[in-house]
């Protein structure tokens, strides 16, 4: 299980995440797109995301990959992404459609090829979020399902960022754990 962080970078929160996925049984990885740095503010995320090149960070999901398919006992993985790694896990659905069968993603959605995906997709919403708009995400899940992928595409009255136990100001615990059930029965299928 490949785990794609938020604009926010490598932080307990998702290496919390990645311990929880542990504890199912999962062999869970997360890389550090940012090499180290962590943002705690709205700005010091937006900095750091906006540094970040679209072609570095798929570069550095494609060797984690490689790494996690090393330790990996099946052929195929399932990569999880919040907020900006949503829009990397989408990438890597249709870049690597040989190896990934299920993509979880959490606010967060992006531009790609889905003809060339082969995975399931599973995706968990704000409604009304601003930064992850309802058209765009009605589009997208539109755009799988004709390109014959299996969806489906779940909204919560919460706030982005919703799942991140962290971010006092939008977590939401009811939708948070609503989220987390329905993605490892997904997971575990």
């Amino acid at each position: 299980m490949l785990v794609l962080h938020p604009w926010w970078g490598l932080n307990d929160t998702i290496k919390d995440l990645c311990t929880r996925l542990a504890a199912e049984g999962f062999v869970a990885f997360a890389p550090d797109l940012y090499h180290g740095k962590v943002a705690t503010t709205i700005a010091g995320a937006e900095s750091l995301s906006n540094a970040l090149s679209g072609k570095t960070g798929k570069a550095d999901v494609a060797r984690a990959v490689e790494h996690l398919a090393e330790k990996a006992t099946g052929p195929k993985l399932a990569v999880v992404g919040f907020s900006m790694g949503a829009y990397f896990a989408i990438d890597l659905a249709a870049a690597d459609s040989a190896r990934i069968a299920k993509v979880v993603v959490f606010y967060g959605t992006g531009p790609a090829d889905h003809a060339r995906s082969k995975a399931e997709y599973l995706g968990h919403f704000a409604k009304g979020d601003p930064y992850e708009p309802d058209a765009g995400v009605a589009e997208v899940e539109e755009a799988l399902k004709k390109a014959g992928r299996p969806v489906t595409f779940h909204r919560y009255d919460a706030g982005h960022w919703f799942f991140e136990s962290d971010q006092k100001d939008a977590y939401d615990p009811a939708a948070a754990k609503q989220a987390w059930d329905r993605t490892l029965a997904f997971l575990k299928r």
